[in-house]
């Protein structure tokens, strides 16, 4: 009897927290990023410009808004990544969920890097 009342409970406690996990645990979170239609590039996660984050995944989400411009995402500390979210020519919306490294990255188009860049830090 003692046996079955502690398997009830564990099984309970189990069941519980995996329901109460909150949803934004379960999801990557979300980087919008806009590129164009002008010489202008964004990043941000909200209402607010990204300027640090903690090492992780991440999505992003870029509206490529020129055809003369790309969204491209680079590490520039320690072992070099470089990702091209979206092309050059390409208009339009696309997602890619990118795991970011702790150290200083730089987002900008690479047609016009000199003038269309941002960077953030990761921790």
């Amino acid at each position: 009897m003692l046996r079955a009342t502690v398997s009830l409970l564990v099984a309970a406690s189990i069941a519980a927290a995996v329901f109460l996990v909150p949803a934004s645990a379960m999801t990557t979170p979300k980087l919008v990023g806009t590129v164009g239609p002008g010489y202008t590039i964004v990043l941000k996660k909200g209402t607010t410009k990204v300027k640090t984050l903690k090492a992780g995944k991440y999505t992003f989400v870029v509206a490529d808004k020129s055809p003369i411009h790309n969204f491209t995402l680079e590490r520039e500390t320690g072992t070099k990544i470089e990702k091209v979210l979206t092309g050059t020519g390409f208009q339009g919306k696309k997602t890619a969920t990118v795991a970011l490294k702790p150290g200083k990255w730089k987002y900008y188009c690479s047609i016009h890097e000199s003038q269309i860049f941002g960077f953030f830090k990761v921790t």
